[in-house]
């Protein structure tokens, strides 16, 4: 299985962002279409909410590739 980690901006992402920034669809639509088919879980339960809020300690599973999401190390800049 791989493994990858993605650190947090905020206090969270929703699911098919995160899809799409780690790399695991190729655009929005296409995260969408990977949640809507079921074959996206979180924490080990299937997830069926495309925009889902994730946050940090949550595990999202597609298909053999594991997304652990980790708080930010920095804090949001207050600009």
């Amino acid at each position: 299985m791989t493994i990858i980690d993605f650190e947090l901006r905020g206090e969270f992402i929703p699911l098919d962002a995160l899809l799409k920034a780690t790399g695991m669809a190729g655009s929005g639509g296409a995260a969408k279409a990977l949640v809507a088919d079921g074959r996206v879980a979180v924490d080990g339960q299937p997830e069926l909410r495309k925009t889902c809020k994730v946050r940090a300690g949550q595990e999202v599973n597609v298909t053999g590739v594991c997304v652990r999401v980790h708080a930010p190390t920095m804090p949001a800049s207050l600009d």
